[in-house]
């Protein structure tokens, strides 16, 4: 049944990661259409994904152009790279369009907007801050800063050849002094081309504009194009997901808990199979986050202490020590490492996870405790208390089964006779023989001796 149940779930997975491309696609034919990716959060490797298979599509299906509309706060050099390759060698008009309203095209954004064939931007977003920062948000070293910026500089002279002086001035400018600009402070000096409301008022704008697609000149004809939304399928959804702080940190303690769980209890391995894939998701979830390493030691320091809690229980003292220790190191993990764009940890997710934790251990360690209290019972002592039937009537003496055995017995009250099937419990043990006596209810239906 379990099997079953799990290649019905399969089956779901694979139709979701299928169908929810294929249902996007649209009716119109070739060069009616325009094909809108939306890219939104950190710069990952399922952006970069999503960015190249929508491309691709949209080269597959002839469309008119793609419509990239953008809002991220930044991310790796390389793959900022790589998506300004991808679109410099489209062979369809990408055009970069910062929105919706509020959002950003921060560091690494704004020379993926520049790379764009025309670009554009909503009201009320922002462009620049482009100044390179180490993995965890910390300043680089002055020498490698200085290189990081004269290559990042160069490459935006190149990508801004055909704009303004003050263009090309305020993309140095992102890069050495992180220095930032409104859409309209952007549209007036030419940094970007078009500041559109929607995708909509962006198209209707396009109409009839040139731009230069691999050394030609190429006019746009954008009126009456249908827009067909590609959306990202259910794997890029859920790893551009897992650049959220909080999911990260609940998948680590999940899977830690789990993996504790299952080494505590070794043969049931859904919890180990629920650890090891948590912690995965949580691994890479860390990857792409600014994160200072040096949390982590508190995290797995908490869950060594709440182990010795439960092999050797100190009434709560390491139980304590340990959910310190595991919010701090939480703290320290996702909270001391801040990029722009990047949310932090919850506070009052961290500091109430840890109680549930410390809840939850110190129930386990008080069934341990009391579990070690409890006297020994052994062999037949351990028959007292039992219940079983009687199997030949007992009159007194018979026969009834306990503990998954026959054994002989007899009725404490020898003017009691009990007919088969009669509940009974043990309440002696006298060599092989039992001392039953029926449990309460049940006398009401035995025949009674003279």
């Amino acid at each position: 049944m379990l099997r079953k149940f799990m290649r019905i779930g399969w089956l779901f997975v694979a139709l979701a990661l299928f169908i929810t491309p294929a249902a996007a696609a649209g009716q119109a034919g070739p060069g009616q259409k325009a094909v809108l990716l939306q890219a939104e959060g950190p710069l990952t490797s399922s952006m970069v994904n999503y960015i190249d298979r929508g491309i691709s599509r949209a080269e597959a299906d002839r469309a008119a152009l793609v419509i990239l509309q953008l809002d991220t706060p930044g991310g790796e050099i390389g793959q900022m790279q790589e998506i300004i390759q991808r679109i410099r060698r489209s062979q369809v008009p990408v055009v970069v369009y910062v929105g919706p309203p509020g959002a950003m095209a921060a560091s690494a954004g704004t020379l993926i907007t520049l790379a764009g064939h025309a670009s554009a931007m909503a009201p009320e977003t922002m462009i620049g801050a482009a100044s390179p920062v180490g993995g965890s948000g910390e300043d680089i070293g002055e020498t490698m800063a200085s290189k990081v910026k004269e290559t990042m500089k160069a490459l935006a002279r190149d990508l801004a050849a055909d704009r303004s002086a003050d263009a090309i001035r305020l993309a140095e400018e992102s890069i050495d002094e992180a220095r930032a600009a409104s859409a309209h402070e952007a549209y007036e000096i030419g940094l970007v081309d078009y500041i559109a409301s929607s995708p909509e008022d962006l198209l209707a704008q396009l109409d009839g504009a040139e731009v230069n697609l691999q050394g030609e000149t190429v006019v746009l004809r954008t009126s009456g194009l249908a827009l067909e939304v590609v959306p990202p399928t259910v794997i890029e959804q859920v790893l551009q997901f897992l650049t959220n702080p909080n999911v990260v940190f609940l998948l680590l303690t999940i899977g830690v808990q789990a993996i504790l769980i299952e080494l505590s209890n070794p043969g049931g391995w859904i919890a180990g199979v629920i650890g090891v894939s948590a912690l995965a998701l949580a691994v890479y979830g860390l990857g792409v986050l600014p994160v200072n390493w040096f949390g982590l030691i508190f995290i797995i320091l908490a869950f060594v202490l709440f182990a010795f809690e439960l092999a050797t229980p100190t009434h709560g003292a390491l139980s304590v020590a340990g959910v310190i220790s595991f919010i701090i190191g939480a703290l320290v993990l996702f909270n001391s490492a801040r990029l722009p764009g990047f949310p932090p940890v919850s506070v009052p997710l961290v500091v109430g996870t840890g109680a549930i934790l410390a809840l939850s251990f110190s129930i386990i360690v008080g069934y341990a405790v009391r579990s070690m209290r409890a006297p020994a019972r052994m062999g037949k002592q351990a028959l007292i208390g039992q219940r079983g039937q009687v199997r030949e009537p007992l009159d007194p003496l018979g026969s009834v089964h306990v503990a998954g055995e026959l054994w002989t017995a007899e009725v404490i009250d020898e003017a009691v006779s009990l007919p088969a099937g009669t509940p009974i419990e043990v309440v002696a043990v006298e060599g092989l023989r039992l001392k039953v006596r029926p449990l309460r209810g049940a006398s009401d239906h035995h025949s009674t001796g003279f």
